[in-house]
């Protein structure tokens, strides 16, 4: 009985993903072009709540509270700040010019076949020197939104390259936080770790690099593209502060800034269209911070209850040999980031039972931590409510589910890891 209760702690999110993925599904195959807004997100995850709720009537405060510390959790309050201004950035950079002078300069030196391999080795620096996805995001998608547009190329597979880039770094760069939490609970040094993930991550990043050469037919019409230099300057200082490893959101606030006073020097917008830019690019984060909101909460409820922490157990129990022991770290850390929609955490979850598994069967501290970061990046990466495919789809203005069939290095990174295990390679 008490197993099935902690079970039941994973109900609200089966719902919401049921919910979620069955409906968008449908009208795809009906030939909807909005299929995953017909039933909206936001409505799923409210019912989802409703569910939790119904479940812990006999304790509702207590389910509450569980709820409300999810969401206040540092990181998740950290990703709704930078939805914010990310969203304020993005419609700055619009409005004032920006986002079209850089794209004209694009256009008129990069051959089109390299702009979409370019965006991709941007993201890869732009993330690892940043250590966040989020940062990366906010920073290269309306760039990469322009860029598809003008050389008429898919959106969500231009999404998809910048998401890669974006995940490459999270994965990665020594101060990210899913770093941190693998090395942390694995005891090792940031930089073994660092050694060992690159080695296994290196195939997938130049089998995306390669594909990207040959794929969306990229074409730059023959003409003069029209562009000022200093509307480009905002994006310029937030690529150079990231590649300093500067906070992500005095970056962003850097930029919002900075954009907004060029574009009333140059008297494209007023100080009253300033306020209002910034106001509208909150608003255009709504969406992605109310599931966001919701999902954490969620999540919370589900480990509170015990219900992730069951099911890790059980798979615990089938790990026999070294190799199965890698595969189980791996399994863990996966299954923990569907049911957290967060690499950190997941990592945070499972880092103690990975600690015993790996000591029992000798297997290096700087290999799990490997193993554990890029599973959890890997997953994150094809997760459609997950908070990084969540901020391309509210600025890019498509459905979260289109990115996911173009996120081809988090699939890619995660089956270069599956074949390390396999083929026992490379070792610490």
């Amino acid at each position: 009985m008490q197993s099935e209760n902690k079970l039941l702690s994973l109900l609200p999110l089966l719902v919401f993903l049921l919910l979620y993925l069955s409906i968008g599904t449908y009208f795809y195959t009906q030939g909807s072009s909005n299929a995953f807004y017909q039933f909206p997100a936001s409505s799923c995850v409210l019912i989802a709540f409703t569910v939790a709720l119904l479940i812990g009537f006999r304790r509702i405060k207590k389910q509450i509270q569980s709820f409300l510390d999810g969401i206040r959790d540092e990181y998740v309050v950290i990703m709704l700040l930078i939805f914010l201004l990310a969203g304020a950035f993005a419609v700055m950079m619009r409005e004032m010019g920006g986002a079209e002078s850089t794209v004209n300069l694009g256009l008129s030196f990069v051959p089109a076949r390299m702009i979409l391999p370019g965006l991709f080795v941007i993201s890869c620096f732009i993330s690892l020197a940043m250590g966040t996805s989020m940062g990366t995001l906010s920073a290269v998608v309306p760039i990469a939104l322009g860029f598809a547009h003008s050389i008429n190329v898919s959106i969500p597979l231009t999404m998809g390259v910048v998401l890669g880039g974006a995940m490459f770094g999270d994965n990665l760069s020594i101060i990210s936080d899913t770093t941190i939490a693998a090395t942390s609970t694995q005891k090792c040094k940031a930089r073994s770790k660092f050694k060992m993930n690159f080695k296994i991550a290196l195939p997938a990043v130049i089998i995306v690099l390669v594909a990207l050469c040959f794929v969306g037919n990229p074409q730059i019409e023959a003409k003069e593209y029209a562009f000022y230099f200093i509307k480009v300057v905002p994006y310029l200082v937030v690529f150079t502060l990231a590649l300093l490893g500067v906070n992500v959101i005095i970056v962003l606030i850097t930029g919002i800034f900075l954009a907004g006073f060029i574009g009333m020097g140059m008297q494209d917008i007023t100080f009253l269209d300033f306020g209002k830019i910034i106001h509208d690019g909150f608003m255009s984060m709504t969406e992605v911070i109310f599931l966001t909101f919701f999902i954490s909460g969620l999540s919370s409820l589900a480990a509170e209850g015990g219900g992730v922490d069951y099911i890790l157990k059980k798979l615990s129990r089938y790990i026999s040999s070294k190799k199965s022991a890698e595969f189980g770290v791996a399994a863990l850390v996966s299954l923990a980031g569907v049911c957290t929609a967060n690499n950190t955490i997941a990592i945070i979850v499972t880092g103690k039972m990975a600690k015993k598994i790996s000591g029992h069967f000798g297997i290096s501290p700087s290999r799990t931590a490997s193993l554990l970061d890029m599973f959890a990046s890997s997953v994150q990466g094809i997760l459609p409510y997950g908070a990084q495919i969540l901020l391309i789809g509210s600025l890019a203005k498509i459905s979260p589910f289109s990115v996911v069939v173009y996120s081809w290095y988090p699939v890619l990174l995660g089956i270069s890891g599956l074949i390390s295990i396999l083929i026992n390679h490379p070792r610490a």
